[in-house]
Formats: C-alpha cells, sequence, structure tokens
C-alpha cells in the first residue's frame, strides 16, 4: 500500500514545482518605452500638404506612420516608426 501513497506525493511534488516555476515567470514581466525613430522620406519630393497622403507614402516605404514637420520653411515628409 505504501506504492500508491508515494506516487501521489511524487505527483504533488512536481506539480508544486511546476506551479512554482509558473509563477516566477508570470512574476518577471517587465515594461520597456518605445523609442520613436523619424526618417525623411526618400522616394517623395515635394511639399507635404496631408498627413494622410504622408502616412500613405510612408507605408509604401516600409513605416507604419509618416507626418509632415516644416524644415527651413519647407513642410517636408517624415516618416515614424518605433525604434
Amino acid at each position: 500500500m505504501a506504492l500508491p501513497s508515494r506516487r501521489v506525493a511524487t505527483s504533488a511534488a512536481l506539480l508544486l514545482l511546476l506551479l512554482l516555476l509558473l509563477a516566477t515567470e508570470l512574476g518577471t514581466t517587465t515594461v520597456a518605452e518605445a523609442r520613436t525613430c523619424i526618417s525623411q522620406s526618400h522616394s517623395f519630393r515635394g511639399a507635404c500638404l496631408s498627413r494622410t497622403n504622408c502616412a500613405s507614402v510612408c507605408i509604401i516605404e516600409g513605416f507604419p506612420d509618416g507626418d509632415c514637420k516644416t524644415r527651413r520653411f519647407q513642410r517636408k515628409r517624415f516618416c515614424v516608426k518605433g525604434c
């Protein structure tokens, strides 16, 4: 009769170890603040007149978003992505 109780004790110990490992993994969550990188559009020439048009050109260039910025008295197209 000692065999079933030993099996139960071993199973309980393994379950406790598994729960301990899971709790350790869940407690080590870190949150990092993302930086934003800005790059001037390479394919578009001319003034940036519309934010939606700017964003669509930046998406074609592989960026998720774009915006118009004033540089040296001209509105230029800048593409934005997370670094």
